[in-house]
């Protein structure tokens, strides 16, 4: 039964992650009041905005992978009655 989770759970993940990636690009233009994300080679950006650019993307990504991760388990034990390990 455990063998129907991995599956489920790399698309959820990727699911996932697509959604952080808008979620992320929406935050920094509300924030940032930019419209492109500062890359790390871009001479034009300073390192304070690259840096928090960095830190709000991975913030980002990894609260959406716990919620995600959480959900999948959740609904897998729900349906099943076993919790994935």
């Amino acid at each position: 039964m455990r063998l129907l989770y991995k599956p489920v759970s790399m698309v959820a993940s990727i699911l996932g992650g697509l959604f952080a990636t808008m979620l992320f690009k929406q935050v920094w233009r509300a924030t940032a009041g930019a419209e492109q994300v500062p890359s790390a080679r871009d001479p034009e950006s300073s390192w304070l905005q690259i840096a928090l650019a960095a830190l709000l993307q991975g913030a980002i990504f990894g609260a959406v992978k716990a919620v995600v991760d959480r959900a999948g388990a959740s609904a897998f034990a729900h349906a099943t009655g076993t919790w994935p390990i």
